[in-house]
């Protein structure tokens, strides 16, 4: 899976083709390309642009760019890169990480290739992720109230896929009906009452489903008489 995540990206780069990669734990409130190809902003000039993974560990220095998202800009410099990157798929398997193997490629290219790296800024609103939602509360609750200007949401720095709905779940951020998670698509259009032959009908909602889970973690709506999912976890609310 971590080398597919590296071949898609080269490949459409090679064909000439700027691309944005992420992952599927992302919500979307705006387009995120209206930023990231503005002609008005300052930031035009860089060939990559990674959100801020927050993790501060010496393995993911200087840059700690997450590579759950990323916009790439055509040129011959990111060619190189991520054939460096494809390339090396030995240290991806044996650290079993392609985003720390990413992180030395651009370290590496930005001091010998001129390689101009890009990280979205984690104090301000645009770009949130996991580390916010786990360690900066001060502005999840600005979040949850609507009083920031954000693009998109990554649930990331979370340990599996259960949770990552879960906490989707609290933040209002979840479409999906109980009947479709996790069912083979067949199933659930065999099962389907519905004249047309699409998922959308039986499993997506026109409203979030809202439901509270842990108590101690970022909710929508108040989750006072939930359990917390860490050792004396405080209420959010």
């Amino acid at each position: 899976m971590m080398y597919a995540k590296v071949v898609c990206v080269q490949m459409v780069l090679m064909l000439g083709y700027d691309v944005l990669f992420q992952d599927v734990d992302i919500v979307w409130y705006k387009d995120p390309m209206t930023y990231l190809q503005n002609p008005n902003m300052i930031n035009q000039n860089y060939d990559v642009y990674f959100q801020d993974d927050g993790n501060r560990q010496p393995r993911y220095a200087p840059y700690s760019a997450n590579s759950g998202f990323y916009f790439v800009r055509h040129n011959d410099r990111t060619q190189y890169l991520f054939t460096a990157l494809l390339y090396a798929g030995d240290a991806i398997k044996a650290t079993g990480s392609h985003q720390q193997v990413l992180v030395g490629l651009l370290a590496e290219h930005s001091s010998l290739f001129g390689l101009k790296v890009k990280i979205l800024d984690q104090s301000e609103d645009g770009f949130p992720g996991g580390y916010h939602y786990h360690n900066d509360h001060k502005f999840m609750r600005r979040f949850v109230k609507g009083e920031t200007d954000t693009y998109l949401f990554h649930m990331s720095w979370t340990h599996n896929k259960v949770n990552k709905i879960k906490f989707f779940q609290q933040m209002g951020d979840w479409y999906v009906n109980d009947k479709c998670v996790s069912t083979k698509p067949q199933i659930i259009l065999n099962s389907a009452t519905y004249e047309s032959k699409s998922l959308i009908a039986p499993c997506c909602a026109a409203e979030p489903l809202v439901s509270c889970h842990y108590r101690d973690k970022p909710s929508k709506i108040p989750c006072r008489d939930s359990q917390p999912i860490d050792n004396g976890g405080r209420s959010f609310w």
